[in-house]
């Protein structure tokens, strides 16, 4: 046994295994989940064991990659939906921890290493503890980690679950007036039967009506002297034709006053056309607008897209992306040929190609070496981690370059995201567990005291400014609390309160934004101190 033990492929996955049954522990819903690695490879490098250091290169940047990969278009969509005031928030509270961790580090003459360690670990961010580590090229920001994270971990739950008491929130209205924010955002998408009846428009084309452009609704079906079909772009109007129409609320207002009276007369299909979902997964089409593709000449139309679980009316310009859903109506005898045209495989969906992943690695190590001077007071890189991050953000909220489909399935990420950690983690913290006992004897109790402070002053601070000065939804802010601290555990307190999806919005807009932080932060406090 002493023998395997000296052998560092061992040792990692013991590591990985009594921290995995470590993180499974739970006590009043608290459990440290797949941190509880780094806390058993502190010991094991306390008592001399060992993971080989080239696997935390390795570690760090899968993980890294897969976060770029999973947040990079949600990253660029936060700016341009959910706007100003959630990333506002977000980087007041990140920035205000920094400044916290700086002052400490000064005052306090703390070890710049450790101090980056404890920012990180008290905003429970293990990408901001990979940049610091990267930036410093010292383990010991592993031990400030280790110490702020606990309590920080906690601290965060625990201010989650008690802040709508603290502020006397009526959870129930914060729901409803979310809800009411989405519809507006999102309006609902009905389907309704109108009668041709408006003279104006009888014996002229659609194309020649322009009834999609006025309204933003979109024809499926119409019956004509008993038949029924989709219609294309050629189709003529006449009086008495009974149509389909599919959009929002607003819209099929607007086309029952172009077309006429709304009936209840059945529209369904013979056995000749059919209504289905079809994924897009032939890469030739991805990034393909509905005009360059032309479904009509199939004799198809597409009714809806599902993106990420919204419905959208498509357009002549609405491109496609890797994953979309489209709701066709096509003859039947077409199908096979549409189905062709999109790849429709579940199974392509699911699969991983690694070339994506090793080049988007190769550009983002080769992006971290550029070095930019800052105002000539020190020179700033974004070293492996940003530079990683950085180029998975962008390469994957850019979809398509030629033949390469920038994205990954979810089962994907997810199984390379936690090995990289797992590896991360478990190399860093054996080679900080040599130094941990003479740092908890020297400055231990300090350092998690300040660890405190750090996670619950700006959280406070954000709390406040959130409700009395910007008015946010409650929910929402609480959402916008946890992804600014990376704290799942922290949205999954709040979401136990609410069957809103509020939180998690605010959640997904500000946690990627909060990551790109914490890694800047990092480094700008490295070349500070």
């Amino acid at each position: 046994m002493e023998a395997l033990l000296s052998e560092g492929y061992f040792v990692l996955f013991v590591i990985i295994a009594l921290g995995i049954m470590l993180g499974n522990l739970k006590f009043k819903g608290f459990s440290l989940d797949l941190s509880a690695v780094i806390f058993i490879a502190l010991l094991a490098g306390h008592w001399g064991y060992m993971v080989p250091e080239n696997l935390k290169t390795i570690g760090l940047v899968f993980f890294i990659f897969t976060i770029g990969m999973q947040a990079g278009p949600g990253f660029f969509d936060a700016f341009r939906q959910h706007g100003r005031d959630l990333i506002l928030i977000g980087t007041i509270l990140v920035g205000t921890a920094a400044i916290l961790s700086l002052g400490f580090s000064v005052l306090l003459n703390i070890d710049k290493n450790i101090a980056v360690g404890i920012f990180n670990g008290a905003l429970t961010s293990t990408p901001g503890l990979a940049a610091a580590i990267d930036a410093t090229g010292s383990s010991d920001s592993a031990v400030g980690y280790g110490l702020a994270y606990p309590l920080g971990t906690i601290a965060v739950i625990l201010f989650i679950q008690l802040a709508p008491g603290l502020l006397r929130i009526n959870l129930k209205k914060e729901e409803k007036d979310f809800e009411d924010q989405i519809l507006e955002e999102h309006p609902q998408i009905y389907n309704k039967k109108f009668i041709v009846e408006n003279q104006n428009i009888f014996g002229k084309t659609l194309s020649e009506l322009e009834i999609g452009k006025m309204t933003h609704a979109v024809m499926s079906r119409i019956k004509h002297n008993g038949e029924i079909f989709t219609p294309t772009p050629d189709t003529v109007l006449e009086k008495g034709d009974i149509v389909k129409v599919v959009g929002t609320e607003e819209a099929l207002d607007k086309a029952s006053v172009i077309i006429g009276s709304e009936t209840e007369i059945d529209l369904s299909f013979s056995k000749n056309y059919k209504a289905e979902w079809l994924l897009v997964t032939n890469k030739k089409r991805v990034g393909k607008s509905f005009r360059e593709i032309n479904f009509k000449a199939y004799g198809a139309t597409v009714t809806r897209i599902r993106r990420s679980g919204i419905d959208i009316i498509p357009g002549p310009h609405n491109r496609l992306r890797f994953g979309d859903k489209l709701l066709l109506v096509a003859p039947a005898s077409d199908l096979k040929s549409i189905q062709k045209l999109l790849g429709n495989s579940e199974k392509r969906l699911s699969e991983t190609n690694f070339l994506p992943i090793a080049l988007g690695i190769i550009i983002g190590v080769l992006l971290g070496q550029i070095t930019i001077p800052v105002f000539g007071i020190f020179d700033f890189n974004l070293g492996i981690t940003g530079g990683v991050l950085t180029a998975a953000i962008g390469l994957s909220a850019l979809g398509k370059t030629g033949p390469i489909i920038w994205s990954m399935s979810g089962s994907a990420i997810m199984i390379l995201r936690k090995l990289g950690l797992l590896l991360f983690m478990a190399a860093v913290g054996t080679h900080a567990g040599a130094t941990l006992a003479d740092t908890i004897a020297d400055q231990g109790f300090q350092l998690v005291g300040i660890g405190a402070i750090i996670t619950i002053a700006p959280m406070v601070i954000t709390l406040l400014l959130g409700h009395y000065v910007f008015r946010m939804n409650h929910l929402s802010l609480l959402g916008v609390i946890s992804g600014s601290m990376t704290s799942t555990p922290a949205l999954a307190a709040i979401d136990s309160k609410t069957s809103s999806n509020a939180p998690s919005v605010g959640y997904a807009t500000v946690y990627p934004v909060a990551l790109v932080l914490m890694i800047i932060f990092s480094q700008i406090m490295v070349k500070i101190l």
